[in-house]
C-alpha cells in the first residue's frame, strides 16, 4: 500500500505497513475469534506487512464484523470519519456482508455498506483465517494496482 505524503508542496509516495483496526458491530464472536485468529503468528499475516493497530487514529483498514445494529452503525459510522485518509473497509462474514440472518430483523441495516463504504467483502459464517487473510491481501493488491 502507498500513501501521498505532500511536503514542500510535492508529493510523495511513500509505501508503509496497512494497519487494521477491527470493529465488533454486534456479533456472535464468531467472526471475530477468526480474524484474531489470522492475526496471530500461526498465519503469520506481518508476512503482508499488516499489524493491528493501537487506536483508530492510527488504522489504515477497518475490519467490520457482525451484523451492524443501529446503535452501532452510529459508531461505525464515527469512527470511519475518525480514520485518515486513504481508509479502506472490509466486511467479515455474512452478517456485516448482508445482515446475515438478521437482515430483515427492524434493528439491523442489511450490510455495513448501508452504513460506510466497504472495499472488500469476505463471506462465510464464520470465514476462516485463510479465508480473511486472502481477502486482505487481495485488498491489497487491489490497492498496488490502481
Amino acid at each position: 500500500m502507498e500513501k501521498e505524503n505532500k511536503s514542500n508542496g510535492k508529493a510523495k509516495i511513500i509505501r508503509y505497513t496497512p494497519w487494521l483496526v477491527h470493529f465488533n458491530t454486534g456479533a456472535c464472536n464468531g467472526c471475530d475469534i477468526e480474524v484474531l485468529a489470522a492475526l496471530t503468528p500461526f498465519y503469520d499475516v506481518e508476512r503482508f506487512g499488516i499489524k493491528l493497530a493501537p487506536s483508530i487514529r492510527h488504522g489504515d483498514i477497518l475490519v467490520v464484523t457482525g451484523a451492524v445494529t443501529k446503535k452501532a452503525g452510529e459508531r461505525l459510522k464515527r469512527l470511519y470519519e475518525q480514520m485518515p485518509s486513504p481508509k479502506f473497509v472490509i466486511a467479515v462474514g455474512t452478517c456485516a456482508c448482508t445482515g446475515g440472518v438478521f437482515a430483515k430483523s427492524y434493528n439491523v441495516y442489511a450490510g455495513a455498506d448501508k452504513v460506510v463504504p466497504v472495499d472488500m467483502y469476505i463471506p462465510g459464517c464464520p470465514p476462516r483465517p485463510e479465508a480473511i487473510i486472502d481477502g486482505i491481501a487481495k485488498l491489497l493488491k487491489k490497492l498496488e494496482q490502481s
